[in-house]
């Protein structure tokens, strides 16, 4: 790593909408059922925002948690970072909208787009800043309203993703502790499979585009999933060992939750038991950003992580991103 003064992770919080959409409701207007969706994807539900529900509220309510939880006030934050592919709107970004509703008025910040990595590449960036010194408290956010993108008449796309958000503080860190190492990569050839084609300055929206379908999530599932699977194992397994370190070394593995047989195969790739692999699809689908920070808040209140431990969180998302982080957590 290139910053001089490591970051760690001091606080983890997150929010999903209270609305539970079931398999067994998409079976009501879908060719499918509860067992279809739990054999392919292992999910069973997943939360979904209702109308005049953003981003950037979920966004807000996980921060006001995490605030509330670390005892930090919001003067007190430096920058806000957040992961997203579907901001409220193009601008302004999500961050200035979180920025004002906390209060934070010291704070600047910004959106990042990675997908799926976009928690892990937010984080990342966040820790830089941490590291040079020149940032004592970076909140970092990933958050999604999957829903707002998804046709929900193809059942296999809009099976898959949830909405939530989840948020973590940085702060620097003593020897030995918090962020160790980071690998990220982008593969741009694997954007075909995965990906949005209409409301970007390509194919503005007009009622073509809508007529078209293009304004909802677009997927070539067999191309993603064996991407994932491949990455997400050769990553790790590159991140472990760079740093002097075996998979038997790793106290849990918090990977993105697109798919339990994509968590699964990883798994059995690098030979670990599934104690050592957060799992929590199966209440909460792909919220996309959010998933690696819902998974530690779940880890923590499942006391699953303690201080001293060595995790290791992974994603790859639509581009091709990837992006792992390895880290002694802090509390």
């Amino acid at each position: 790593m290139s910053h001089r003064i490591p970051a760690k992770i001091t606080g983890v919080a997150g929010y999903v909408p209270p609305r539970v959409m079931t398999n067994d409701d998409f079976a009501k207007t879908l060719d499918t059922s509860d067992a279809w969706i739990r054999e392919r994807t292992g999910i069973r539900e997943r939360h979904i925002a209702e109308k005049g529900v953003a981003s950037s509220h979920m966004a807000t309510e996980a921060a006001k948690l995490l605030l509330a939880q670390t005892g930090t006030d919001p003067a007190e934050i430096n920058m806000i970072v957040v992961g997203s592919v579907t901001p409220d709107m193009f601008f302004p970004a999500t961050a200035c909208l979180v920025q004002d509703r906390l209060g934070a008025k010291k704070a600047w910040g910004f959106d990042l787009s990675a997908a799926c990595s976009g928690f892990a590449y937010a984080l990342t960036v966040g820790a830089q800043f941490v590291g040079a010194g020149t940032h004592k408290k970076v909140l970092v956010i990933g958050s999604d309203k999957m829903s707002a993108i998804l046709d929900y008449k193809d059942r296999a796309t809009c099976v898959l993703f949830g909405d939530g958000a989840g948020a973590v503080l940085l702060e620097p860190a003593g020897a030995n502790e918090g962020i160790l190492d980071f690998h990220h990569d982008v593969d741009g050839s694997g954007g075909q499979y995965l990906y949005m084609p209409g409301g970007g300055s390509l194919n503005p929206s007009t009622h073509e585009t809508v007529d078209k379908n293009m304004h909802v999530v677009h997927q070539e599932g067999s191309n993603v999933f064996k991407y994932a699977v491949r990455r997400m194992a050769e990553v790790a397994a590159e991140l472990v060992e760079r740093n002097g370190f075996k998979n038997d070394d790793l106290a849990l593995v918090v990977p993105h939750q697109a798919n339990l047989r994509i968590i699964r195969a990883m798994q059995d790739r690098l030979g670990l038991d599934d104690s050592k692999v957060m799992v929590n699809i199966d209440r909460y689908g792909n919220t996309t950003a959010g998933t690696i920070p819902l998974g530690l808040r779940d880890a923590v209140a499942q006391g699953r992580l303690k201080k001293g431990d060595l995790v290791l969180l992974m994603a790859v998302g639509a581009g091709f991103t990837t992006g792992s982080i390895l880290l002694r957590w802090a509390y």
